[in-house]
């Protein structure tokens, strides 16, 4: 009975630390028109921004048209330049 409640224990402590991992990265696409871009954690957009944060699996349909522009840091493209948005958002 032991060798039963030591594996039981080990599959509740792994799985809370997958639950816990798996919570921790939030990537999605965000786009804005016809322009999107991946990020890494989906945090606050002003409401002027007029974004769209789509799941990370988020594809268009064939008959869209869009475009990947890639940038870091937290932010959105507006008419072709990145507009960087503070850390405090």
């Amino acid at each position: 009975m032991r060798g039963i409640g030591s594996a039981v224990a080990g599959i509740l402590i792994g799985g809370t630390a997958l639950v816990a991992t798996s919570t921790a990265a939030s990537a999605a696409i965000v786009c804005r028109g016809n322009v999107c871009w991946h990020v890494n954690e989906v945090r606050e957009y002003p409401p002027d921004a007029g974004v769209i944060v789509h799941e990370d699996d988020w594809r268009w349909r064939p008959e869209e048209r869009y475009e990947w522009r890639e940038h870091e840091g937290h932010g959105y493209w507006r008419d072709g330049a990145w507009i960087t948005i503070g850390p405090n958002r």
